[in-house]
C-alpha cells in the first residue's frame, strides 16, 4: 500500500478519538483548520484574487467531505463493532456494505467535482501544490499526534 492511501486511512482511524470527546472536540478541528488554512496559505501563496476564489471553494469541500466521512464513521462505530458483525448474517450485512460503498462513491464524486472547481480557479501546478501541502500538513499533524503520544 503506498503512503499516499496509508496517510489519509490513519488520519481517518486517528479522528476516531476526536468524535469520541465532548466539547473539546470542536474546538480541536476548529484549531487544527486553522493551521491548515495558515500552512496551505504560505504554501501556496495565493494572490489575493486566487484566495478570494478558492477559499470558498476549498472550505466547502472541505465541509462535504467531513459530512462523508462522519456519516461513514458513525455507521462504522455503531454498527460495525466486532460483536454486532459477528452477529450479522449475510443478508444483514450487504446494505452496510453497499453503503460503505455509497460513501465512497460519494467521496469520489466529490473530489472529481471538486478537481474540476479548483482547475478554473488555480493553475494546475498550484493545484499540484495544493495536494502537496495537504498531504505534509497531514503528515505533521501525525507526526505531532505521535510524539504527544509518546510524551505520556
Amino acid at each position: 500500500m503506498s503512503l499516499k492511501k496509508i496517510i489519509p486511512l490513519v488520519l481517518l482511524l486517528s479522528s476516531f478519538s476526536f468524535y469520541a470527546q465532548s466539547s473539546s472536540s470542536k474546538s480541536k478541528k476548529e484549531q487544527i483548520q486553522s493551521m491548515k488554512v495558515a500552512f496551505i496559505t504560505s504554501e501556496l501563496n495565493l494572490s489575493t484574487k486566487e484566495a478570494q476564489r478558492f477559499w470558498p471553494v476549498y472550505n466547502s469541500f472541505d465541509d462535504k467531505q467531513y459530512e462523508i466521512r462522519h456519516d461513514k464513521m458513525t455507521l462504522c462505530k455503531v454498527q460495525l463493532t466486532d460483536a454486532a458483525i459477528s452477529n450479522l448474517s449475510d443478508k444483514e450485512a450487504a446494505p452496510l456494505l453497499d453503503k460503505m460503498e455509497n460513501y465512497e462513491d460519494d467521496l469520489y464524486a466529490l473530489r472529481k467535482k471538486y478537481s474540476k472547481d479548483l482547475r478554473e480557479i488555480l493553475s494546475p501546478t498550484k493545484i499540484l501544490l495544493l495536494r502537496k501541502a495537504e498531504d505534509d500538513f497531514n503528515r505533521k499533524l501525525l507526526h505531532q499526534y505521535r510524539d504527544r503520544a509518546k510524551k505520556k
